[in-house]
């Protein structure tokens, strides 16, 4: 890793130092289920979200209940959380959610890893939304 990559690290972690995932008073501002639909046309079409405010990212999930900690050790490589929702029958709803600075591409790329990850894994990857907080007047 560069010198380059590390102040772009530096900067990345300085930018979403106040926000987590547990922050009161998140809104969903974007929200992506249909595999049809663009990430950007969602993030275009999504009024309530700021392009330039980092949010958290939570990506939907069904999963083997037998492979929850493989997952979580792969996402949290890349800084994901993987936090349990609900049991239906062998497999597991969870949320990979981490905070990050929202653009399409990126969330494209993401939706597609998660694709890949829960079909490796035998789930599915039902979808993405972005929390922000409230705008303060």
């Amino acid at each position: 890793m560069g010198l380059l990559d590390r102040l772009r690290d530096l900067v990345k972690k300085r930018e979403t130092a106040a926000l987590t995932p547990d922050t009161p008073g998140l809104k969903i501002v974007a929200e992506a289920f249909d595999p049809v639909v663009a990430d950007s046309a969602v993030l275009a079409g999504s009024p309530g979200w700021v392009s330039t405010a980092p949010a958290v990212l939570r990506h939907h999930l069904l999963l083997p209940a037998g492979r929850l900690a493989e997952a979580a050790s792969i996402l949290a490589q890349d800084g994901y959380d993987l936090r349990e929702q609900a049991a239906s029958g062998d497999l597991t709803r969870v949320l990979a959610v981490r905070v990050q600075v929202l653009d399409a591409l990126h969330c494209a790329q993401e939706r597609s890893r998660m694709a890949g990850l829960a079909q490796r894994l035998g789930g599915d990857a039902l979808g993405w939304d972005a929390l922000q907080p409230e705008p303060t007047a």
